[in-house]
């Protein structure tokens, strides 16, 4: 009865593709299947050595990582990460998530016990009412069958944006700026650290570092954009 209702109501509200704007159908949810063909997948996830992986030399050490698809200016999927970070369209990160986990099984991020996703300062989550990675960790978490913890990993310190920065500045800007608060629960564990979009890695990386502290820690890293220069 819920479906026909459902089915009835988008005859006068009908859906559309949150990627392209056009108007979904019966069976799509929310992007059409052509930009669900079209996405620019990387496939970081079938190489352990990528272009992604380069971004940590010398700063940290990342075991894997992998990025859903490349986030380029101008592209229509660009449009995802603005609605879920500032349209508050939160339902949109746990789907990119399930997305992502989908993408990344059956692959050696296997090799990961549990998820944690990059955190937000407590004034900045505040503000905008959530962490988008908490949500795309959610929809990785229910994918791919891993264990998800937003509570281990904290922002200690208030950063400012990292936007106009250059790559020196953008690592001075976060040194520091994450604790481990239950060590206890990571030890010997490979963790799968998660945020939206990584462009120069310096986020990542300070949480990395900060994680690797932890004894027998293993780090690998998943995004949903890469920002390929």
């Amino acid at each position: 009865m819920i479906s026909y209702f459902l089915q009835f109501l988008r005859l006068f509200f009908p859906k559309n593709c949150e990627a392209c704007g056009k108007s979904l159908l019966k069976k799509e949810d929310f992007l059409c299947t052509q930009c669900l063909y079209d996405i620019p997948r990387t496939k970081f996830h079938e190489t352990e050595e990528n272009v992604l992986n380069r971004l940590f030399y010398g700063i940290t050490k990342i075991k894997y990582s992998t990025a859903f698809y490349f986030f380029k200016k101008g592209s229509k999927f660009r449009v995802l990460i603005h609605k879920l970070k500032y349209n508050k369209q939160k339902e949109l990160g746990i789907e990119l998530g399930k997305m992502l986990g989908n993408e990344i099984k059956d692959s050696f991020f296997e090799e990961a016990d549990i998820i944690i996703p990059v955190p937000l300062h407590p004034n900045k989550q505040r503000k905008r009412g959530y962490n988008q990675s908490d949500l795309i960790s959610e929809g990785l978490s229910e994918s791919f069958k891993k264990e998800y913890r937003k509570d281990i990993l904290i922002r200690a310190a208030y950063t400012e944006t990292q936007t106009k920065k250059t790559l020196e500045e953008r690592r001075k800007n976060v040194k520091s700026a994450f604790k481990v608060v239950y060590p206890d629960e990571i030890k010997r564990k490979h963790v799968l650290l998660v945020d939206d979009v990584v462009t120069t890695g310096s986020t990542l990386a300070s949480c990395a570092n900060e994680l690797l502290k932890v004894d027998g820690v293993t780090v690998s890293v998943a995004v949903l954009g890469y920002a390929d220069h």
